[in-house]
């Protein structure tokens, strides 16, 4: 097991490194602190590592071409509705970056900041700071954030945790694409999520505050399946999973076989929903890792996270947090 760090480029004037993180099992992941984006994460497989992610060879790309590729979104992931909300008795106002719509935190999110990164070799693992101030992106309090990403064998945890010192949202989420497989698409992945239900979306992608059953929907997902219909035509996927309320912590909540079979993911976490995305509106215009192209339906995400939009879903679990609520979070990807 080791870490080490090498230079990545800069931006806006400060320096980008990179994370690497190495394991017992020969899994290299690496890291960049812009937007704690996991740049590539290669497996070993039949004698030789296989990248299983997406994302660039250089810092440029990221700056003008990431649809958020590796990166840890927020403050408040996903959609806000109108780009507002209220909070005590006063309206915030957010930046809308997609639309009316405020994503991924806004245009100078989490996912778009340098972190400081420090390496703690004993546990083999990269603990990323940053300090977010009041009003940044148009949310109330000072908040500083952590992410700690360490790697045992082939699994990846991720440790997310916030301190404000006034109420505030709070909502991250890891955004990694995944490809498992060698071809330039994931529809022959199989991919089984245990959630019964799923947030309905409007016309704007924001849910519509109904929690609906996913039985006999290409949203029932219980039993292994493809991206495919009955006759072979793709199925996008851009939706909330709901996760059972009370489940075993301990059990992942999701698999995804590669259509080789040589890999296999699992996650665990302990948010109750995961937002999975099978690239719908990828279009990549220049080349990624090791030249590859990246179209549409070239990744999925299993993004464990709060309900989008909760600021508007009172139903939904809350995501205010503040100095008597401090925000925590974890989940594990393991590829093997």
């Amino acid at each position: 097991m080791s870490v080490s760090v090498t230079a990545f480029g800069q931006f806006k004037g400060q320096p980008v490194q990179q994370f690497t993180l190495v394991s017992e099992t020969g899994v290299e992941v690496d890291i960049i602190n812009f937007g704690v984006v996991v740049r590539d994460w290669r497996v070993p497989v039949e004698g030789q590592l296989r990248s299983v992610v997406l994302g660039f060879d250089s810092m440029d790309d990221y700056v003008g071409h990431s649809p958020h590729f590796g990166s840890l979104a927020g403050r408040v992931a996903n959609r806000i509705k109108g780009a507002s909300f209220e909070l005590g008795g006063e309206k915030f106002k957010l930046p809308p970056n997609v639309g009316a719509l405020q994503l991924h935190g806004g245009t100078e999110g989490l996912g778009l900041q340098v972190w400081n990164g420090v390496i703690n070799q004993e546990r083999n693992s990269v603990s990323f700071s940053h300090f977010s101030p009041d009003g940044a992106m148009g949310y109330p309090g000072d908040v500083t954030f952590t992410a700690v990403y360490t790697l045992v064998g082939n699994r990846l945890r991720l440790d997310l945790s916030a301190k404000a010192d006034r109420e505030t949202p709070i909502s991250l989420v890891q955004h990694q694409y995944f490809n498992l497989g060698k071809g330039p698409d994931v529809l022959d992945h199989k991919v089984q999520v245990n959630s019964t239900a799923y947030t309905e979306l409007g016309a704007d992608l924001c849910p519509t505050g109904a929690i609906l059953p996913s039985k006999g929907t290409q949203y029932d997902l219980r039993a292994p399946r493809t991206m495919r219909d009955d006759a072979g035509a793709p199925l996008d996927y851009d939706i909330n999973l709901v996760l059972d309320n009370g489940r075993d912590l301990q059990m992942p909540v999701a698999r995804v076989e590669g259509p080789d079979g040589a890999l296999t993911l699992s996650i665990w976490t302990d948010r109750p929903g995961v937002q999975f995305y099978n690239g719908v509106w990828t279009d990549v215009a220049v080349p990624g890792l090791g030249g590859q192209t990246y179209g549409k339906h070239a990744g999925l995400c299993l993004e464990d996270q709060n309900f989008p939009d909760a600021l508007h879903n009172p139903h939904f679990p809350s995501i205010i947090h503040g100095p008597d609520r401090p925000y925590r979070h974890w989940c594990e990807i393991e590829i093997a």
